[in-house]
């Protein structure tokens, strides 16, 4: 990945042809004209993800016989979790958990390894996602395991990986920690995390929240040493209804739940719903085919996928840049007055394009609707929310307005975004 450190525009032409591809791009179908910078929240949509799950959806076939249209659904399977195994993840062994949703696959990852290796204790971070810090906080208390947790550098935002290998021992079962921080973007140091757990204990299980960073980055989970990692279509450009997670070999080999007549390596309980799997493989063949723009022939799907996707965080790197710094036409978020961007950390290459931000006196929940008001979606995570207490106050913060654009966002886009910033912080 290019460490172009205030990132690049896609040519103009590209983006003209991508744009086509999503639906409601600038506007919402029923209340009309808007700018969607909710995108951690749940993505905007790829058409072709949604159009070819309905196109399957509406066929009677179940995958499980052997008929054309069942063999056909089997393929679409097949597609789907290499495509999520190989190309995405670039995993070359391992297996593929699917449940309705990404937070479930978490559960299911944490109860298998709680459950059936030996040892005391198990450990994650104070910054992560509830469906990881409390699944492994569940199953510690059910199984008397002790529960630590490593905390992040409240200036900074990330957690350091000494202060996590402080919590890990020889009898450590466990690590979880978030890729990518879902409140200001901060993407974790997985490989000097990873190796200063195993330098503690080499037989400690390994899982990661993606969620937030799949649909801006990248992630190889065997070079990582990684035993298990979790995402969210509905967060990638694709379809709700379904959650998908890499499991390695080793984690397959413990008792999980599953059908006993079948292999190890099969989480599936009953029929895979092939429409998913399809909807999911069109994100990756419309990465593919950001990466095939102008490459060379003969090169792989993987090869494709990871040229895309440094397009996107290239792309997305400047907007993060042209966000923060402004340019000739208005200032940035980092110079306007009464504007407060949280743990702020300058090494853009270490972030996704999400911001946290205040306005000096402003309510976040009201201001949430001042900008909704002016035509923009964004989300407030405020301390009064389960789902964002403990994070917030990880990082010194009581509430902040969350901004996460998309790739598919242009400069005009966030120049829209900075006059309404500037606006609202004039007012009272």
């Amino acid at each position: 990945m290019s460490d172009n450190k205030f990132g690049k525009l896609m040519n103009q032409n590209l983006m003209n042809d991508l744009r086509e591809k999503f639906a409601f791009l600038n506007y919402d179908p029923d209340y009309g004209e808007r700018l969607f910078f909710d995108n951690s929240g749940g993505s905007l949509r790829l058409k072709e993800a949604i159009k070819v799950k309905e196109r399957i959806d509406l066929l009677p076939d179940c995958p499980e016989r052997y008929h054309q249209r069942a063999t056909d659904f089997n393929d679409i399977i097949h597609k789907g979790t290499n495509d999520i195994m190989h190309v995405m993840f670039g995993a070359k062994s391992g297996s593929l958990i699917t449940d309705l949703t990404a937070s479930q696959t978490m559960y299911k990852m944490v109860s298998t390894i709680i459950e059936n290796v030996e040892g005391t204790n198990a450990v994650t971070t104070n910054i992560e996602h509830p469906s990881a810090y409390d699944s492994l906080e569940f199953y510690c208390k059910k199984n008397n395991k002790e529960f630590r947790v490593a905390k992040a550098n409240i200036e900074t935002g990330f957690v350091n990986p000494e202060v996590i290998a402080e919590q890990i021992d020889k009898d450590t079962i466990l690590l979880s920690v978030i890729a990518s921080s879902n409140i200001s973007g901060n993407i974790m140091n997985l490989k000097d995390i990873i190796a200063a757990a195993k330098k503690k204990n080499p037989d400690i299980y390994i899982i990661v929240d993606a969620v937030q960073h799949m649909p801006h980055g990248t992630l190889n989970v065997e070079e990582l040493g990684i035993d298990g990692a979790n995402f969210a279509p509905y967060k990638y450009m694709a379809s709700r209804g379904i959650g998908f997670a890499y499991v390695s070999d080793r984690l397959s080999k413990l008792p999980h739940q599953k059908l006993l007549a079948k292999d190890d390596n099969v989480w599936e309980l009953g029929s895979p719903t092939p429409s998913l799997y399809a909807s999911m493989s069109a994100v990756i063949d419309y990465v593919c085919w950001l990466g095939e723009y102008d490459a060379k022939e003969g090169l792989s799907r993987r090869e494709l996928y990871l040229k895309g996707m440094e397009k996107i965080v290239l792309h997305e790197r400047a907007l993060l840049h042209r966000l923060l710094e402004g340019s000739d036409k208005i200032k940035g978020l980092r110079h306007m007055d009464n504007i407060e961007v949280f743990v702020d950390y300058p090494d853009l290459t270490k972030r996704d394009l999400i911001v946290a931000i205040g306005i000096k006196g402003k309510d976040n929940e009201q201001l949430r609707k001042n900008y909704q008001d002016k035509g923009v979606t964004v989300y407030e995570r405020v301390n009064s929310s389960v789902y964002s207490k403990r994070i917030l106050e990880a990082i010194g913060l009581t509430g902040a307005i969350r901004v996460s654009p998309l790739h598919c966002h242009t400069e005009e886009d966030i120049d829209k975004f900075l006059r309404i910033t500037k606006e609202l912080s004039e007012t009272q």
